[in-house]
């Protein structure tokens, strides 16, 4: 058998029965994925196996379960289909294409306000350029090597990152039109607030209120900026938010929270800075994503 595997010679159609069935999950969905029937798909995993003398696929009651091997001869496939995607798109636009895959991180509000509009913009101008997006408020996405670039509210980057300051985020006290007109002429403190909960206790506005407002205890905690407008939004309380996130239906309750702003930054990895599609993408959204002006 090892010597079978030693002189047996891997080919796209095997890397692409691998990638199907480990897409589908099942001998069905991956013939659909190959256009071919059931049966088919079930000898040519057969043969490979034998061909290579090692088990690629484990049977289960939740269909084909893929080895370790086939988890990395698909990842293999992978890189190569999105290789001959990009050699024909190409030919079809007659020059060179930016292709492969970058992992970028940001919080779920950045993506919501910031990221989303501005990938609108380039995005198709580039077909062969694979996003992978994640949210959360970890830098050590970058540092463990888990993401490419990251948009981060910051005033203090991580020095063994490099990157470029998008410009000032700042908040206000904000409530929804609805909620502004039932407490009109109340104090902040008598309000129900919205806030952030402990993944975030050195966030601008938490620090904001501590100061200013030490006895308020808010009425709702919030993993996220975002689930935080939301609920401003749905007219459940009040909340100190980022300038982007501001739209219609909130209604200002007061000034700019003066000394409270903060920082969008660009962030990458040194190395990564030779990756033509890494720079593509950090160029693009240098230039794409804008801040609201203050």
């Amino acid at each position: 058998m090892l010597n079978a595997a030693m002189h047996y010679q891997l080919d796209y159609a095997d890397l692409s029965l691998i990638l199907a069935l480990v897409r589908g999950g099942t001998l069905a969905r991956a013939a659909a994925l190959l256009r071919v029937d059931v049966s088919t798909v079930f000898r040519a995993v057969r043969r490979l196996e034998a061909a290579l003398g090692q088990t690629l696929f484990e049977k289960s009651r939740a269909g084909y379960l893929p080895t370790g091997l086939a988890s990395n001869l698909a990842q293999q496939a992978e890189r190569a289909e999105q290789a001959l995607e990009a050699a024909r798109i190409g030919v079809e636009q007659g020059g060179e294409v930016i292709s492969g895959t970058v992992r970028l991180t940001c919080t779920d509000s950045v993506l919501q306000g910031l990221l989303l509009p501005a990938l609108t913009q380039f995005m198709p101008d580039y077909p062969a350029l694979s996003l992978e997006l994640t949210t959360s408020n970890d830098f050590a996405n970058l540092s463990r090597r888990d993401a490419d670039i990251a948009l981060r509210l910051t005033r203090t980057p991580p020095e063994h990152l490099v990157g470029r300051c998008l410009g000032r985020v700042s908040y206000q006290v904000c409530a929804s039109t609805d909620y502004a007109a039932r407490h009109a002429g109340c104090e902040l403190a008598e309000l129900a607030w919205i806030a952030p909960d402990d993944f975030l206790p050195d966030h601008p506005t938490v620090v904001w209120r501590r100061q200013h407002l030490p006895g308020v205890r808010p009425s709702y905690r919030c993993n996220s900026m975002l689930s935080v407008t939301e609920l401003v939004r749905a007219g459940l309380g009040v909340a100190a938010l980022p300038d982007f996130l501001l739209g219609s239906g909130l209604q200002a309750l007061g000034p700019v929270l003066t000394g409270h702003d903060t920082a969008l930054w660009l962030l990458t990895r040194p190395d990564c800075r030779a990756l033509r599609s890494v720079v593509t993408l950090f160029d693009e959204l240098g230039k794409q994503v804008r801040l609201p002006q203050g």
